[in-house]
């Protein structure tokens, strides 16, 4: 009975503990800090820039706005230029992923 009710304790928490994981185009098992494209435009057109992020600790707690909304009031942005994220993780314990908008 005492190793039916281990057993049970130690798949309950293979199951349930979480990690922290990020959108990204290529992941390392202990650090990752990449940035993509998202969309693009004239980028010749693009004095401000602003970023958005959205944070994840161990896939238990995720807050934050990572939207291009966000991103485009971050820096008083009325047209978009253009679109890019930037993720970043570490040992699957924090992740961070963000928006960064260019434009007018």
């Amino acid at each position: 009975m005492k190793l039916h009710s281990l057993l049970m304790i130690s798949v309950s928490i293979a199951t349930l503990s979480g990690c922290a994981v990020v959108s990204s185009p290529t992941t390392g098992a202990i650090y990752t800090k990449v940035q993509g494209p998202v969309a693009v435009g004239d980028s010749n057109r693009s004095s401000k820039s602003g970023q958005a992020c959205a944070t994840n600790i161990l896939g238990v707690i995720a807050t934050g706005d990572a939207s291009i909304d966000a991103a485009k009031q971050s820096a008083s942005i009325a047209q978009v230029s253009t679109v890019d994220h930037s993720s970043t993780s570490i040992l699957g314990v924090y992740a961070e992923y963000c928006t960064l908008v260019k434009g007018e």
